[in-house]
Parts: C-alpha cells; sequence; structure tokens
C-alpha cells in the first residue's frame, strides 16, 4: 500500500469499520466473505481516489461500494455451485442477537434497506438515493422486509 494512503485508509477503518462490517455481514452472512467484500470496498476506494463533499458524503459512498462489493458475491455464490455446509452450522458461535438469524433469509435487496434505514438511521429519502430508488420504492421494500420478519416470527 502507498505510505501516503495508509493514514486515511486507517481513518476509515477506525470511523466506518464497524458500521461496513456490520452492514456486510448482514447480508452475506460468512465472515469469510465479508473479508472479501471489505477488502474490495478499500481497493476500490484506493483506486478511484474519491473527493467527498462532507464525511455523510463518504460514508453514504463507502455503504454503497459495501453493498454493490456483497451484491456481486451473492452473484457470484448464485452462478457457481459451492459446497453447502449447513451440516456445520451446529459448531458455529450463536448470533449475538436473538432472531438475527430471521435477517439472513430475506432477500439482499431488503435487507439493504432495512440496514441502512434502521441500523444507520438513513431517512426514506436518503436510503432511496444511496440505493438509487424513488421513495415509494424504498418504503415497500421495507414493509415486505417487516411483513417477511413478522411471518418468521410468529411460526
Amino acid at each position: 500500500m502507498n505510505k501516503k494512503r495508509e493514514p486515511e485508509v486507517r481513518r476509515i477503518l477506525a470511523d466506518y469499520g464497524n458500521m461496513l462490517y456490520r452492514t456486510a455481514y448482514l447480508l452475506l452472512g460468512n465472515p469469510h466473505d465479508v473479508r472479501d467484500a471489505l477488502q474490495e470496498t478499500l481497493l476500490r476506494y484506493l483506486e478511484k481516489a474519491p473527493a467527498f463533499a462532507s464525511g455523510e458524503h463518504e460514508k453514504a459512498w463507502l455503504l454503497r461500494v459495501t453493498t454493490n462489493c456483497c451484491m456481486d458475491c451473492l452473484r457470484f455464490r448464485k452462478r457457481n455451485a459451492y459446497m453447502e455446509l449447513e451440516p456445520l452450522r451446529e459448531y458455529l458461535p450463536a448470533p449475538e442477537k436473538p432472531h438475527i438469524q430471521e435477517l439472513y433469509a430475506l432477500p439482499a435487496k431488503w435487507k439493504t434497506a432495512l440496514i441502512l434505514h434502521y441500523f444507520e438511521g438513513y431517512s426514506v429519502k436518503e436510503t432511496g438515493e444511496i440505493l438509487g430508488l424513488s421513495e415509494s420504492a424504498v418504503k415497500k421494500r421495507l414493509q415486505r422486509a417487516r411483513d417477511a420478519l413478522k411471518l418468521e416470527l410468529e411460526s
């Protein structure tokens, strides 16, 4: 890594690392894929060297790139065969919060809207701007995600 850029990357990881990791983990559910997605996000940041108008613009850009990298990973999983490790799940640590498993079952587009709106605190309008969607589309995704979670939790 370029020595001039190293402090910048360290700052980004200090400021946004937990948020980006949490977002990627909720989308992918696999710590190995999460690391790959975050590494790709940082590489894109270094390659593009974008100029941001504010800290909020930087945060939104990093979230968007992270979700795009996660979507790329999910598309790769869908196109390429992989071995299901479900029998090994009993040996994995339990989720940190109850009902977090239900989030993993949601489609990625719903999870992304949920994460941005409820976990990261963006308004519906801001979520739409980050995702490139209209406010009504964001509201519908949030509604569908809430309905799906409600059905899952009632089961």
